[in-house]
Protein backbone atom coordinates (compact mmCIF):
# COMPACT_ATOMS: atom_id res chain seq x y z
CA UNK A 1 0.00 0.00 0.00
CA UNK A 2 1.11 3.31 -0.98
CA UNK A 3 1.29 5.78 2.10
CA UNK A 4 2.63 9.22 2.65
CA UNK A 5 3.77 11.32 5.55
CA UNK A 6 1.00 13.35 6.70
CA UNK A 7 4.13 16.24 6.23
CA UNK A 8 4.85 15.46 2.54
CA UNK A 9 0.64 14.92 2.56
CA UNK A 10 0.66 18.75 4.19
CA UNK A 11 2.80 20.13 1.24
CA UNK A 12 0.97 18.58 -1.17
CA UNK A 13 -1.95 20.33 -0.57
CA UNK A 14 -0.38 24.00 -0.41
CA UNK A 15 -0.57 23.58 -4.36
CA UNK A 16 -4.06 22.39 -4.72
CA UNK A 17 -4.85 18.63 -3.53
CA UNK A 18 -8.56 17.91 -4.22
CA UNK A 19 -8.77 14.54 -3.98
CA UNK A 20 -9.11 13.50 -0.14
CA UNK A 21 -11.39 11.40 0.96
CA UNK A 22 -11.84 11.11 5.18
CA UNK A 23 -12.95 7.78 6.31
CA UNK A 24 -13.84 9.45 10.46
CA UNK A 25 -17.16 9.61 11.03
CA UNK A 26 -19.85 12.25 9.71
CA UNK A 27 -19.68 13.85 13.67
CA UNK A 28 -16.20 13.96 14.00
CA UNK A 29 -15.40 14.87 10.55
CA UNK A 30 -17.36 17.95 11.38
CA UNK A 31 -15.43 18.87 14.31
CA UNK A 32 -12.03 19.54 12.22
CA UNK A 33 -11.15 18.33 8.87
CA UNK A 34 -9.64 19.32 5.57
CA UNK A 35 -11.63 21.78 3.64
CA UNK A 36 -11.58 20.22 0.33
CA UNK A 37 -11.45 16.49 1.68
CA UNK A 38 -14.76 14.21 0.75
CA UNK A 39 -16.32 12.68 3.85
CA UNK A 40 -17.36 8.88 3.13
CA UNK A 41 -17.15 6.83 6.63
CA UNK A 42 -15.08 3.54 6.43
CA UNK A 43 -18.77 1.72 7.91
CA UNK A 44 -20.52 2.94 4.54
CA UNK A 45 -17.61 2.90 2.21
CA UNK A 46 -18.61 -0.34 0.63
CA UNK A 47 -22.24 1.30 -0.32
CA UNK A 48 -20.20 4.54 -1.15
CA UNK A 49 -17.08 3.98 -3.07
CA UNK A 50 -18.38 3.87 -6.24
CA UNK A 51 -18.70 7.36 -6.37
CA UNK A 52 -15.14 7.88 -6.83
CA UNK A 53 -12.95 8.33 -10.20
CA UNK A 54 -10.82 5.28 -10.72
CA UNK A 55 -8.76 7.97 -12.80
CA UNK A 56 -7.86 10.02 -9.79
CA UNK A 57 -5.28 9.23 -6.95
CA UNK A 58 -6.93 9.58 -3.48
CA UNK A 59 -5.55 10.41 -0.11
CA UNK A 60 -7.25 8.37 2.57
CA UNK A 61 -6.91 9.71 6.22
CA UNK A 62 -8.37 9.17 9.36
CA UNK A 63 -7.66 10.18 12.90
CA UNK A 64 -4.38 8.21 13.05
CA UNK A 65 -3.98 6.34 10.33
CA UNK A 66 -5.45 2.60 10.69
CA UNK A 67 -9.02 3.02 9.49
CA UNK A 68 -7.30 4.85 6.13
CA UNK A 69 -4.90 1.92 5.79
CA UNK A 70 -8.19 -0.10 6.48
CA UNK A 71 -10.30 1.86 3.80
CA UNK A 72 -7.35 2.18 1.24
CA UNK A 73 -6.61 -1.73 1.54
CA UNK A 74 -10.53 -2.01 0.18
CA UNK A 75 -10.38 0.43 -2.36
CA UNK A 76 -7.41 -0.98 -3.81
CA UNK A 77 -9.05 -4.66 -3.79
CA UNK A 78 -11.97 -2.17 -6.14
CA UNK A 79 -9.06 -0.75 -8.68
CA UNK A 80 -8.52 2.39 -7.13
CA UNK A 81 -4.95 4.55 -7.06
CA UNK A 82 -5.42 5.23 -3.01
CA UNK A 83 -2.77 6.79 -0.88
CA UNK A 84 -3.04 6.07 3.18
CA UNK A 85 -2.15 9.38 5.24
CA UNK A 86 0.28 8.87 8.07
CA UNK A 87 -1.04 9.38 11.37
CA UNK A 88 -3.85 10.98 9.48
CA UNK A 89 -5.61 13.76 11.59
CA UNK A 90 -4.11 13.98 14.75
CA UNK A 91 -0.72 14.94 12.99
CA UNK A 92 -2.74 18.15 11.86
CA UNK A 93 -4.70 18.67 15.20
Amino acid sequence: MKEISFEDFYKLCQTGCSTIIDVREVAVFHQVHIESAQNLPLNSLADTYEVLDKNQTYYIICKSGIRSAQGCQFLVEKGYDVVNVASGMDAFE
